[in-house]
């Protein structure tokens, strides 16, 4: 495995360059530096990225990796244009050594832990998920390989859509593929570790920087405890897969910190002088900001939603106690938030196909998995949640933390009713823009229980200090760091000896994964896979490729580039693709399977890779296996079990 690894470390750097390097480009041109630059570089690159896959696929200009580096050095020539107008970098506070010292290490902490975690399921570079998600996203990339565009606008054209499909990762991975030639699992995989350890570690940290009269302390420990949840980010890549939803909710972290650190942005915090040009600067970040995260996935515009007016309606209350001229100014600017947060809620809402997942627990033990972070049946993860109740008590008793303990609140509630409240028309209202998705609602509340475990870690680490030691306030603080520092390191090496993979638990059925959905067989074996990977070697690039998408032939399109259908998880649900399904080896003796083969293209050939499975999102096509001794059809390559045969009982 380490030999794997090590053989893709080319493709994980450049994975790196393509996230970080554009936003850090023009990040520096718009004068962001230190770990706001790198919490805000991959905000600005996916927002780069995303939107000029738009502008390709609307003005033609096909994407590849020249027009790629083109449009980010005129996007980055902006940048350092709009610096200029910003002017000269204010100078930043100093930074103790010390600070600097527990920041590094809780970085190399959290992305430490989070790496390995990562590397251990995935297992092997080239792995694929074995989830129905996946056919599609990888698919997506293949696609875009071929066709040129990266378009949100486009991309659902791959399996044969029209309308607007998020393709901010797609594009991402794609680019990663373009500059490296890597097989499209890898640079999957590339960019997923990326964002994992590289992109959320980041965002979250700097969101604890951003806390009103935030400390070193706390913001070492974030970066640390980044790693000590299951939900996230590791569970992104058990359940779905959910590439385009890790990527979103990756991003929000960094974003919501531009909102809760706004105001001292606006007096003392910018890189800028001037209200004037430290507001535009802000601005600008926002819309990026926001564009980012609604062109990866806009469900996670809710969850930085639920942050921002959590924190706007606090800091709005406190305006209004004051009294004074801002008064009226500012209740007119928080019904307006609201009004606007409720909007963007019904839009998002609606913009779905509904709730999908029932619920699964009573009310209380919903309750009890959210105080207790044990959330869609995971391990309770007791230490986390002591942490983080500690880090609760201290943001009620501290006004300027209160707003983070309202948006946990919020996200912990809507959890509660994903989980143990059945009426439909609430799970729509409320749970519809994620489908009623247990699993995205259970890793949407990772982005306030790790800075509010930091908190509590912080708290507790100090106190312990004072009372063990003659330490006093920042050396007590300070003290009490480094102490949780390794505590969490050590914690988390052990957890990755005692159980170095952490299986996810499907709440629907009440089983648990017995193996890494990366390396089990029951989908895609090996035998399939390779049969899939040579399929250019016999089916030209006009013929088609038909069969049972539930045995993992799904993913024939993007290990080939042959046009193997269908490319989703899904089969049609149409009266001539129950025909194939069903009677497609008596196409010799019945002339209306021909009929139906017709309606989809005439396919050249089929690929039997057995009966599939009966089991949420897979079926068994009876129809599309068994093919040896038919008439009407000729065996042309196979592979252990699996086996590809040319449809000659259509031949005119």
């Amino acid at each position: 495995m380490i030999v794997e690894w090590a053989g893709a470390l080319p493709a994980l750097l450049v994975a790196f360059a393509v996230v970080f390097a554009p936003g850090v480009l023009m990040g520096a041109g718009l004068r962001l530096r230190g770990l706001a630059l790198w919490a805000l570089a991959p905000v600005l690159g996916v927002a780069a990225f995303a939107g000029l896959a738009l502008v390709y696929g609307a003005v033609r200009i096909p994407w590849s990796a020249w027009s790629i580096v083109a449009g980010i050095a005129v996007l980055s020539a902006f940048a350092w244009l709009g610096g200029w107008w910003l002017g000269p970098r204010r100078p930043s506070r100093p930074t103790t050594r010390q600070g600097l010292l527990l920041l590094t290490a809780g970085l190399v902490i959290g992305i430490g832990l989070t790496t390995v975690r990562f590397v251990i399921y995935v297992h092997d570079p080239a792995a694929i998920s074995m989830t129905n998600d996946a056919v599609f996203h990888l698919n997506a990339v293949r696609h875009i390989l071929e066709t040129g565009s990266a378009s949100s606008l486009q991309i659902s054209s791959v399996i044969g859509s029209r309308g607007f499909y998020p393709a901010a990762w797609h594009a991402l991975a794609s680019a990663v593929v373009l500059f490296t030639g890597a097989e499209i699992p890898v640079a999957a995989n590339m960019v997923s570790l990326v964002l994992a350890a590289g992109v959320w570690t980041v965002g979250v940290t700097w969101f604890a920087r951003r806390l009103p009269k935030s400390t070193d302390s706390i913001v070492a420990l974030t970066a640390a405890l980044s790693a000590s949840l299951v939900v996230f980010p590791m569970l992104m890549f058990q359940w779905g897969v959910l590439y385009s939803f890790a990527l979103s909710l990756a991003l929000v972290p960094a974003v919501a910190a531009l909102v809760a650190g706004s105001p001292q942005w606006m007096t003392s915090d910018s890189p800028v002088g001037g209200r004037l040009r430290s507001g535009v600067l802000l601005g600008i970040l926002l819309i990026a900001g926001v564009g980012a995260i609604a062109l990866s996935q806009p469900a996670s515009l809710l969850t930085w939603a639920i942050i921002a007016v959590s924190w706007f309606t606090w800091w709005a209350a406190s305006v209004i106690a004051a009294g004074g001229r801002p008064r009226t100014r500012t209740i007119v600017a928080l019904a307006v938030v609201w009004v606007a947060f409720a909007l963007l809620w019904l839009a998002l809402t609606r913009s779905t196909s509904g709730s999908h997942w029932p619920p699964f627990r009573s009310k209380v033990e919903a309750v009890l998995d959210v105080l207790l972070n044990g959330t869609v049946l995971l391990p309770v993860l007791a230490g986390v949640s002591i942490l983080m109740i500690a880090g609760l008590v201290a943001a009620i008793r501290r006004p300027e933390w209160r707003w983070l303990a309202t948006a946990w609140l919020g996200l912990g509630g809507l959890y509660v009713v994903a989980a143990s409240i059945g009426n439909p028309f609430l799970r729509r209202a409320l749970l519809g823009a994620w489908y009623a998705d247990p699993y995205r609602i259970a890793a949407a509340c990772a982005v306030v229980v790790v800075p509010l475990a930091a908190i509590g870690l912080a708290m507790i680490a100090a106190w312990a200090t004072r009372a063990l030691s003659r330490r006093r306030g920042e050396g007590a603080e300070a003290s009490g760091a480094r102490w949780g520092l390794v505590a969490v390191a050590a914690l988390g090496i052990a957890s990755l000896i005692a159980a170095p993979m952490i299986q996810m638990r499907a709440v629907t059925q009440g089983t648990v994964d017995a193996e890494s959905r990366y390396i089990t067989e029951d989908y895609l074996s090996p035998d399939e896979r390779a049969l899939l990977e040579r399929l250019d070697q016999h089916v030209a690039e006009d013929e088609r490729v038909i069969g049972n998408p539930s045995t993992g032939l799904g993913f024939g399109y993007m290990l080939s580039g042959r046009d193997v259908y269908p490319r989703t998880w899904a089969h049609p649900r149409t009266a001539e693709w129950k025909t194939i399904q069903e009677d497609l080896r008596d196409a010799a003796t019945d002339p209306a399977v021909c009929d139906a083969l017709e309606t989809y293209g005439s396919p050249s050939f089929v690929l039997d890779f057995g009966l599939g499975e009966d089991s949420p999102g897979r079926f068994e096509l009876e129809g599309m296996t068994d093919f040896a001794g038919q008439p009407g059809f000729e065996l042309v390559d196979s592979e252990g079990e699996a086996s590809l045969w040319r449809i000659t009982a259509c031949e005119r």
